[in-house]
């Protein structure tokens, strides 16, 4: 394991680590998603900003997490990936209701 897993998974005994960590798993979740969509269809970052008409650097910054697309730039993304954007919402594990 490398030094940095080992104090990650140190830091998740923290609750308010733990807490903000799970906060992302949302964006990680939608750039993993978008990833591979793109590798899929066997796309680079660049080629895909070429189709989107936007930079590479953009797609990077969106793959990344870092930040969160707009439906519109996810439309884009399916079209250009040859993919049908669906977004759905789930019950949380703490729903009482499901």
């Amino acid at each position: 394991m490398s030094k940095i897993k080992d104090l990650h998974k140190k830091w998740l005994q923290d609750p308010k680590y733990r807490n903000e960590y799970d906060a992302l798993e949302d964006e990680f979740t939608l750039a993993s998603a978008m990833i591979e969509a793109r590798t899929r269809a066997g796309l680079t970052q660049e080629q895909l900003a070429e189709k989107m008409e936007t930079s590479q650097s953009a797609i990077a910054r969106i793959e990344s997490g870092r930040v969160i697309p707009s439906g519109n730039t996810l439309r884009r993304l399916a079209r250009a990936t040859g993919t049908r954007l669906r977004i759905k919402f789930e019950p949380t594990k703490t729903d009482k209701r499901a």
